[in-house]
Order: C-alpha cells, then structure tokens, then sequence
C-alpha cells in the first residue's frame, strides 16, 4: 500500500522547495507533476505546435517520453532523452505552460502518468489539482498559498539562482495570469481541497513550512499504524479459541456478580442472524455476547481499539471495528463474510449510546445486510440501571423476516423502523 502527501497551491508558494526537502527527510519519492506539464509545453514550442493545433497535440502526447531522475542528489527533467531541467523553466514555457495544461487531453494524458509513477510507492507530489484530482484521496493533503507580491519575488529569486532571465515585472504579470487561468481550468482547477490543510506561508521560512507539514506528516503516519493495528485481522486458531473460551468463562462470572442478569429467550444454534439490540450503556454488547452459546460478532466504533485491553479483547471476540459517521465500505465487508459464513452479527442500530433517547435517526445498516444477505433479524431489548448489583434483562424477540423488501432501497427506514419497533417493545419486558 501506498502513502501519498499531495502539496497544492499556486506559483511561487514554495511548493517545489518544501516538497523536495520532506522527500529526502521522509524518503518519499518526489513526482514533480509541474515539470510534466512544462515538458510538454517545450515539446510543443520546439515541434511548432500551435495550442490551438489539438490533433497534433493528441500525436505529441502519444510520442512523448519524460522521465524524472535524481542524479547527485538533484532532480533532472528527461525529455525524449534529453535533459531539459533547465530549458522547461524558461520565459516562453512559463508564459504558455498553463494555457497547455489546460488542454483536457494534456490533462488526462498526464494525470495518468502522474498515477502510474505513483504506483505501489510512497510519494509527495505538488502542483494545483494533486488532492483535488490526480489524488483525491491522498493521506495528507496539503495547500500552500502566500502574497501574489511574495510569491513574484520567491520565483524571481529562484530563477535568478538558475541562471533564468526573467523581470520581476514579468514574473508578477505572468504568476497573475496563470493564477486567474489555474482557476478556471475545465478539469483539475486551483481550489482548496475539502479536508485539506492550509498554510500560509507570506511570513514564514522555508524551514517553518518544513516543521508544519513534517508534524502532519508524522501525525498522519502514526495514525495508519494504528489503523492497521486496529483493523488488522487476527487468524482462527485452537490457541484462540482457547483463550476466548477461558475468558468468556472467567468475564461471565464477574458479570453475573456485578449484575442480576435476566435473560429471556435464546438465538437458534445454527445459521446466521443479525442481532439488533438497543444500546444504553457500555457493558449492553457484554451482554450479548458473554450470554450466548455462539460467538457474536459485535459491530464496534474504532475508537474502542485505540485502548491496549479494550483492542485485544475486540480481536480476540472478533469484532468488527467500524468508522462512524461515513460510509465504511471495508467493515461492511466484513460483516456480509460474517454472515456469509453462518454466524451472528451484533449490531447497535441507534449508532450510539441513548440513541433513541436523544431522538435520533436509527442507522439502516443492519436492514440492509438482512435483506442483501437474506438473513433474518432478531430483535433484542435490553433494560437496566447497570448500576453494581441492580436488575439487567436482555430479552430476545423473535426473527424478523425482511424478505419483503429485496429490491427496494427505497424502503429501507421502512424496514429499520420495523427493526426498531420490535426493540423498543422489548426494553419494556421485565418478566
């Protein structure tokens, strides 16, 4: 798997500069997605290749061939084999640069370049559109903006270093120009991506910008480390199964001192279920899954395995560790294998606990696994202090059939509210 930092932002932010710095410090690898475009737009001037010229510009881009290479620890622009590091940076090329990338073909063209020298490795990019387009979903999102004067006399700096003769006047009118133009593009225009990160760089130091990102950078890394940790999945062994059995056992126990647990009715000892409970309190999923014969696999938020004891006893009962609040394809995954296989899967379709009590909208997921996997639901409602040594009653209902509704999404809180209704009577059984 790969790590992609996107860096976005327009001319003369300092992009470049930073990107190659956290390249060599994180050793990521550095695709200057601005050079590809600048390479195309020298092959154009040298051919004689108007922009208004598309079918043979579509020809140009079948032929090209760019290539970025690190040589003495510098990064050099190979285009058709020749080095043009220097002559892409030059006035005619930044004049018509982004009206050539512009060109929805250029763009396609090299967004699929840029991807395919991402591919498989750990990258940092920078140009205008990487977290909005060639990377939308990129691990760290980046957008660098400064003063437009700022930014007029960092390129004017720096071309002046790389023996590039260009006015100061002319750098202003020009990153002016391109900016205006950045932001109209028809495919992959200058903006902010939405859960990007935004630095203003006017007052800062190319070393400042470094220690911001670099934090991010670090924070980000870390946080996929515990995401692999969390939703990494511990293999079926005798040795597990021994241990979850002993556990069981032994938290069973202390259970049923801590708590008079009542339950009434039982789930069938074979097949697979969805079990939809209410959820009131922490210890409700403790419940379910300590008080039945077969093991439960319990629908939890990931924030639960952040916790050393709460992450290993997740792993060890199996549960399925979910991120609220979107769209979680991989645990929704897991759940239909779970259920696939002929086993139970614990769900809490308020989302959250006194969910109902806080009027809020029961989630549709468990509804919508019943009826793509034709399952059946069994409505549990659970009632109680959870107060030391009080009253607990877990009663089972009896399966929901949701057949009826194959073939219509549309009808899905229909179905939940079905699921709902059977809970909420329930909770009110205390005998």
């Amino acid at each position: 798997m790969s790590f992609i930092v996107a860096i976005d932002g327009p001319a003369g932010t300092g992009k470049g500069t930073v990107t190659k710095i956290l390249s060599k410090k994180f050793n990521l690898v550095n695709i200057d997605t601005g050079a590809t475009y600048r390479c195309v737009t020298l092959d154009m001037i040298n051919k004689g290749i108007k922009i208004d010229e598309l079918d043979k510009i579509i020809e140009l881009l079948k032929e090209i061939k760019i290539d970025l290479k690190i040589e003495n620890g510098k990064q050099l622009v190979f285009l058709n084999g020749k080095n043009v590091t220097k002559e892409i940076r030059s006035k005619e090329v930044s004049e018509l640069v982004s009206q050539v990338s512009s060109i929805k073909e250029v763009r396609l063209s090299m967004v699929d370049l840029q991807r395919k020298m991402a591919e498989g490795k750990n990258v940092i990019m920078e140009g205008r559109d990487i977290g909005t387009y060639v990377f939308p979903a990129a691990d760290v999102k980046i957008y660098l903006d400064a003063d437009l004067e700022e930014r007029a006399k960092r390129r004017f700096k720096q071309n002046k270093e790389n023996g590039i003769d260009m006015s100061y006047v002319d750098i202003l009118e020009n990153i002016k120009k391109r900016d205006e133009n950045d932001k109209k593009k028809e495919i992959g225009a200058l903006k902010v991506a939405r859960d990007a990160e935004v630095i203003d760089s006017t007052s800062m130091c190319i070393n400042g910008v470094v220690r911001e990102i670099s934090a991010i950078i670090k924070k980000k890394q870390k946080d996929l480390k515990m995401q692999e940790k969390i939703y990494k999945m511990r293999k079926e062994t005798g040795w597990k199964k021994f241990v979850r059995k002993l556990v069981k056992v032994v938290l069973n126990a202390v259970y049923r001192i801590a708590f008079r647990v009542k339950i009434s009715g039982e789930v069938p000892n074979e097949g697979a279920y969805i079990l939809c409970c209410n959820h009131i309190n922490y210890l409700d999923a403790a419940a379910i899954v300590l008080f039945n014969k077969r093991k439960v696999n319990f629908v939890a938020k990931e924030d639960l395995f952040t916790h050393g004891i709460l992450m290993w006893l997740g792993h060890l009962f199996d549960a399925i560790p979910i991120k609220r609040d979107m769209q979680d394809i991989e645990a929704m995954k897991r759940c239909l294998k779970v259920l696939k296989n002929g086993e139970l899967l614990g769900i809490f379709p308020e989302g959250t606990r006194k969910g109902m009590e806080k009027n809020m909208k029961a989630k549709n997921g468990a509804a919508f696994m019943a009826i793509k996997s034709n399952v059946k639901v069994i409505p549990i409602g659970i009632h109680g202090t959870f107060k030391p040594f009080s009253k607990v009653y877990v009663n089972y209902g009896e399966p929901i059939d949701l057949s009826e509704y194959k073939g219509q999404k549309e009808k899905l809180d229909e179905a939940t509210e079905k699921i709902m209704e059977a809970i909420v009577m329930l909770t009110k059984k205390e005998d």
